[in-house]
């Protein structure tokens, strides 16, 4: 009478602990990638990021109407030839109601010329004794006043938990338009600015993720932030 054939010691135990791990990690890998393929295809990441920016305006445009405080919005983008580098933006405030850099132009010329009116005319008694030794002269008084402007333009970074500085991921391209530009800024740096008096600069931001496109439009008066996703073109008017 022939015995029963008996089956080898492999094949009667079954999987072992390391191949059921190994298994799992294969399937993560495909999932995970599966994951990154949807998420590409859908643009998901650039539309998270243009929620977040959306949350990032509002808060900005609070701020500077209840602080008294200019406020901007700075964006990194890559330069022209590092595409690949990843964007970010930032939030921050002035130490008071701080304008534009051309703005600050303006204003340290006007304090300039103020200030030789005053030493011309004599309208002030602290001019009427310039040429004593004590007495400041022009020179001083107006890097006097030129500090003072460039004090209130300081910046500093914007203390809130609710609006932290954001790096987007290297496949998400940022845009940004606002209504002193002709074409939108695609490299370098672009800044988005809030005034106290309650309303920020007519503007426009893009996030590209692939072939989807979400485009912010931004209220001057209101600061409202509206999201499409559809790639605007830059307003003409």
């Amino acid at each position: 009478m022939k015995r029963p054939a008996r089956h080898s010691r492999h094949s009667a135990r079954g999987m072992t602990l390391i191949e059921i791990v190994v298994a799992l990690m294969i399937v993560a890998v495909l999932f995970a990638a599966v994951t990154f393929s949807v998420g590409a295809l859908t643009g998901a990441k650039a539309k998270e990021s243009s929620t977040e920016l959306a949350g990032t305006i509002r808060a900005l445009y609070d701020t500077a109407a209840l602080s008294g405080k200019t406020c901007r919005i700075v964006f990194t983008l890559p330069e022209e030839r590092e595409e690949d580098t990843p964007a970010s933006w930032r939030a921050e405030c002035a130490a008071g109601g701080a304008t534009t850099s051309a703005k600050r132009d303006d204003d340290l010329k006007d304090a300039r010329k103020k200030l030789k009116d005053k030493v011309e005319d004599k309208k002030d008694d602290r001019f009427r004794r310039l040429d004593s030794d004590d007495a400041p002269t022009l020179q001083q008084l107006q890097a006097q006043e030129e500090k003072r402007v460039n004090d209130a333009a300081q910046y500093s970074n914007f203390s809130s938990d609710d609006v932290a500085e954001k790096t987007l991921p290297s496949n998400v391209k940022v845009e940004v338009w606002t209504q002193k530009q002709r074409e939108k800024a695609k490299f370098g740096i672009a800044y988005l600015y809030f005034f106290p008096q309650g309303f920020t600069e007519r503007a426009q931001v893009w996030l590209r993720q692939g072939d989807n496109v979400w485009t912010l439009t931004i209220s001057p008066l209101t600061g409202k932030t509206k999201i499409y996703s559809e790639d605007l073109e830059v307003p003409r008017t």
